[in-house]
């Protein structure tokens, strides 16, 4: 799968792939961003609660984008690979300046909307310029590679990460979410030795990632984001590793970023951004 291709003289839509449990009371720093890209009053916003199995995941996020003042939020709660060819579903997406996608089970978005029109269509529309969003396991969807589950701990480990098949919105980086809380950083290296071109991106806990079309990562959030640049790796040990062994990978490079700071995804460089001092 590769990400849609951008119109000559385009941008690619921004994406926002968030660590979930994002601040939704207080000062709302993320979604109120999301909102803005989106266009903030004249924003159409679709949102997806497919990975959710709780009934009101789609109303939650419609009521707090309307009182972040969104102009309008429909929600398409897809249940079956059916729904991914569904006219109505499709016209919304087609008309929407911006597309979120709530937390729950990416394996459930990846089975249900994986490969249908209406995956293929979120693609495109993000290629043509819309923002597309996520969080927890609407952030783990977007990119090429998605980690399907995996293992908690610090050391990566030959079956301590399952990779599937996600939208494909880009082919740059492996997200994994609630990264600090549940000790991700094994899993996310793990997937890094199987595919050791992509940056890996572990995202705290109320903490984005906002990707803009020059492909630049922007840090917002409360909390931290831990980059994961395999890059420059000499050697690991994956083939040769079995089961629950752990695996060795010499040359990693890791980057922990928070609010304010940058990293671009083409040069793999990273910036302390606002972060640092200002001489007057």
């Amino acid at each position: 799968m590769c990400p849609s291709k951008v119109a000559d003289g385009e941008q690619r839509g921004w994406i926002v792939p968030i660590g979930g449990a994002e601040d939704k009371e207080s000062r709302r720093r993320i979604l109120k961003r999301f909102v803005q890209l989106c266009g903030g009053r004249e924003a159409r916003i679709a949102v997806i609660p497919t990975a959710s199995r709780l009934a009101d995941t789609g109303e939650r996020y419609e009521d707090l984008f309307e009182r972040l003042e969104a102009g309008r939020v429909d929600t398409l709660d897809f249940q079956s690979r059916a729904d991914g060819e569904r006219e109505d579903f499709l016209e919304v997406l087609q008309a929407c300046t911006g597309v979120f996608i709530t937390g729950g089970n990416q394996l459930r978005l990846s089975t249900i909307i994986g490969g249908t029109p209406a995956a293929k269509l979120i693609r495109l529309r993000n290629a043509d310029g819309i923002p597309v969003g996520g969080t927890s396991a609407g952030a783990s969807i977007l990119s090429e590679h998605m980690i399907a589950f995996g293992s908690e701990g610090g050391s990566p480990r030959a079956d301590s990460v399952n990779l599937a098949p996600g939208f494909g919105l880009t082919n740059r980086f492996i997200i994994d979410q609630h990264f600090r809380q549940r000790d991700r950083l094994g899993r996310l290296t793990a997937a890094l030795a199987y595919n050791p071109f992509a940056v890996g991106i572990g995202l705290d806990e109320d903490t984005a990632a906002f990707i803009g079309p020059d492909n630049t990562l922007e840090v917002e959030g409360s909390g931290a984001i831990t980059v994961v640049d395999a890059s420059r790796v000499q050697f690991t040990s994956m083939d040769q590793a079995d089961g629950s062994e752990p695996v060795c990978i010499i040359g990693l490079q890791v980057h922990i970023l928070t609010a304010g700071a940058t990293f671009n995804l083409h040069t793999r460089e990273a910036s302390p951004g606002t972060l640092l001092p200002r001489k007057d």
